[in-house]
């Protein structure tokens, strides 16, 4: 599924990289810890986090990330931002907290847990 699909089924607030929206999300990992992404996120995931600060955009881009999700209505700092706009990261803000979207993106078919 395209992060395009899944920003419109769970009305995601794009605030960045509306360019890569048709990136395909391959998977999901949620974390709040950087080195935990960097170790164990795969290329393609859709990455839900409640971290606001350029070192998330810096990972995901390192990782190939498909894009994003600020959880419980987290606003980006003005750097994070100007910094996704830059790479063209898709950085998506849900008023949803993590618990709930995550339940809502399975849902949608998406497992942190490749086959």
């Amino acid at each position: 599924m395209d992060l395009s699909e899944i920003t419109k089924r769970l009305k995601l607030e794009v605030k960045a990289g509306n360019g890569s929206l048709s990136n395909e999300v391959q998977g999901g990992y949620a974390s709040d810890l950087i080195s935990d992404v960097i170790a164990n996120a795969e290329e393609g995931d859709l990455w839900v986090t409640l971290q606001t600060h350029q070192n998330t955009v810096a990972v995901a881009s390192m990782k190939g990330l498909a894009g994003i999700v600020l959880v419980n209505g987290r606003e980006p700092e003005a750097d994070t931002l100007q910094k996704a706009r830059e790479e063209n990261i898709p950085l998506l803000v849900s008023a949803l907290p993590a618990f709930e979207l995550i339940g809502r993106l399975y849902n949608l078919g998406l497992s942190g847990i490749r086959k």
